[in-house]
């Protein structure tokens, strides 16, 4: 089974934010600013990134 993969980086900080984004990042794995991670890309973490997406990018 082919498992797609989606970049996700993060572009601003979570300090100041509200505590439900600063979770959103953590659980995307993101902890810094500029820190890519692969995640698999399913309805979860697509429903996640949207939750930041002002805090996050998608790279390719």
């Amino acid at each position: 089974m082919d498992n797609e993969k989606i970049k996700v980086k993060q572009i601003r900080s979570s300090i100041g934010r509200q505590k439900y984004q600063a979770a959103t990042l953590k659980g995307l794995g993101l902890t810094k600013i500029n820190q890519v991670r692969e995640l698999e890309d399913t309805s979860s973490v697509r429903g996640m990134i949207t939750r930041v997406q002002h805090l996050v990018k998608i790279v390719s």
